[in-house]
């Protein structure tokens, strides 16, 4: 890391066979060299002439060239201890790419600004306190990296480097931009993070093309209306002062919010209208005491962090978010969930929630066959919940409502249809779970394979022997329920259901368990399996292969090996038991 060569020293670092191979290519790399300089000759380059004996000429024209030599447009001086920059820069017309990065530059030469072709320049990791005004006629820049450096502004002329696509300005000491920033409209990526910025130029809405925002770890207490970012992707603004959400209406392509460790009080109504579209929330360490009953709107997302606030309730309609793969709430004061269920992770908090749903709605609503709920109820909760109503069927009408409400959960439970309404199938565009457990149903109808989004499926306690092959299609069950029913074979059909993590299939009268390669052994992403009370004959050794399960359950069947004694040690237990008596030749 301490430069020990002296001037001599880095000169002979550029050597005739480099000089050779970056005529040739056009390209020249003296990275992690322990350079303190840069080699006079590597801004003359373009201008050196070798001939056969291999010595440097100044004096021969270039028509005496022996071959024809390609202009320096790459040059890599990366990771050395390279303090200054000659004014000689300016020679390399040429020069496309300049990488800089991790040295010990305190300044740059006006001439800078004469490298009119220079599309790339990193000078991360450096000492710069300034930029030099020419600097900014270098307007073929598309990417800028000043990542690491100590700069405390940055000149209005900024804006005049409209040609930018990515610019990381993070790890500065900048306290505020200047307008100027609203030109660079070409911009995709833009990397603020880790200055002393208290506010943001109203014009950074103009950054139209802008996928990727970061402004981290700044001293921002207000965003801007966000509007205007319409091909924003991903904002991060985590680490700052910020006590309110901003307005992101027209913000249509934002997937990803961070906000974490701010002083945000409150989710809004008006922000799940607006993010319906949204993957990643993350807004731990704030203040936030509620969240509105409209968050089931968030139906696209996938990850909640709402770790160390203030909530002392949840919304019954947390629980209708059917895409959550994790949801984290610990370090609030949630005195009605028990700690149990908040450590005892997504899944577990999902069924808690889920179950909550179901109870609330059934002691508050007193529906007869005659009274179904409303549109305003089905679009507020975005469920269509009619459990335990003894009900034979389910008018047309009443999807027709669902649909339009854009229903993803129906519960029909607890009630008494032989069939399953052909109303469902209206909902195929949105129906994420649906829940038929505890009926007589006898068959399933094949058209249950249109509701492609279909996540969760319950069918238990039923009078089913079979399900249609077209279920198959269902390429997104994570979860499927057909305990308690007539099965003597888990159905064909659940083995081409790839993304399956969850399968219960207890108190029925399956026989065997197939493992071959065209059954269990597709679902690789299988973790729990319960296969309880059924009359299975022999468990197949094989089946100790299956090392991504979690959760396997084979208690209650007439097989003999494994014994009892094995069985309560648990899953990986019973696993390693079976994999030692797989037949090893």
């Amino acid at each position: 890391m301490f430069h020990l060569q002296d001037k001599k020293a880095d000169e002979n670092e550029l050597s005739i066979g480099l000089i050779k191979s970056a005529k040739r290519t056009g390209q020249l790399s003296l990275c992690n060299r322990g350079l303190g300089t840069v080699p006079e000759n590597v801004w003359k380059i373009d201008e050196l002439i070798l001939d056969d004996t291999k010595d440097v000429d100044f004096t021969r024209s270039d028509q005496n060239n022996w071959w024809n030599a390609e202009p320096l447009k790459t040059l890599d001086l990366s990771s050395n201890v390279i303090k200054t920059i000659s004014v000689n820069v300016k020679l390399l017309q040429q020069l496309v790419t300049l990488k800089l990065h991790d040295n010990a530059l305190a300044e740059l030469p006006p001439e800078f600004g004469e490298l009119k072709n220079l599309s790339s320049l990193s000078l991360d990791h450096n000492k710069l306190v300034e930029l030099p005004r020419e600097f900014y006629k270098v307007t073929e820049l598309r990417w800028l990296g000043l990542s690491h450096n100590d700069l405390k502004s940055i000149e209005p002329d900024f804006g005049d480097l409209v040609m930018l696509n990515f610019l990381d300005l993070s790890y500065n000491k900048l306290t505020v931009l200047p307008p100027g920033m609203g030109y660079l409209v070409r911009l995709v990526e833009l990397n603020l993070s880790h200055n002393q910025l208290q506010e943001l130029p109203p014009d950074i809405v103009n950054l139209r093309d802008l996928k990727k925002l970061n402004i981290s770890n700044n001293n921002l207490k207000k965003l801007p209306p966000l509007g205007e970012l319409r091909k924003m992707e991903i904002l991060d603004a985590n680490h700052n002062d910020i006590e309110e959400l901003p307005d992101f209406y027209g913000c249509t392509a934002l997937k990803e919010i961070y906000l974490a460790n701010n002083c945000i009080k409150e989710i809004t109504e008006e922000f799940c209208d607006q993010m319906q579209h949204l993957y990643v929330l993350n807004i731990r360490d704030n203040h936030l005491e509620v969240l509105p009953e409209n968050i089931s709107l968030l139906q696209t997302l996938k990850r909640l962090d709402l770790t160390n606030n203030n909530l002392n309730k949840l919304p019954r309609n947390l629980g209708l978010l059917s895409q959550l793969q994790s949801i984290n709430m610990e370090g609030n004061k949630l005195s009605f969930v028990r700690q149990d269920v908040i450590r005892g992770g997504t899944d577990r908090m999902m069924k808690y929630l889920r179950d909550r749903i179901t109870e609330e709605l059934v002691s508050d609503t007193k529906l007869t066959e005659d009274n179904w709920p409303d549109k305003y109820t089905l679009k507020k909760s975005q469920a269509l919940m009619l459990p335990g109503r003894d009900l034979a069927n389910v008018p047309e009408e009443v999807f027709k409502a669902a649909f339009d409400a854009e229903v993803h959960i129906v519960d029909l439970s607890k009630n008494k249809l032989v069939a399953v309404p052909s109303g469902v199938r209206r909902l195929k565009d949105t129906l994420s779970q649906l829940i038929l457990s505890s009926n007589n149903l006898v068959a399933i109808p094949p058209d249950i394979s249109e509701c492609v989004h279909l996540q969760y499926l319950d069918l238990g306690k039923n009078c089913l022997s079979d399900l249609p092959l077209g279920l198959g299609h269902l390429k997104h069950v994570r979860e499927l329920v057909i305990s308690n029913n007539k099965f003597t074979k888990i159905p064909k059909c659940v083995y081409d259901l790839e993304n399956l993590e969850i399968l219960l299939a207890a108190d029925n009268q399956i026989v065997e368990i197939n493992v071959s390669s065209d059954a269990l052994a597709k679902l690789k992403k299988l973790t729990v399996l319960d296969l309880s009370n059924n009359s299975i004959y022999t468990v197949p050794p094989e089946l100790g292969n299956f090392t991504h399960l979690r959760t396997l359950e084979i208690m209650g069947n007439c097989f003999r090996q494994p014994r009892h004694a094995i069985l309560a040690k648990g899953t990986a237990s019973v696993l390693s038991y079976l994999r030692d008596r797989i037949p090893t030749n």
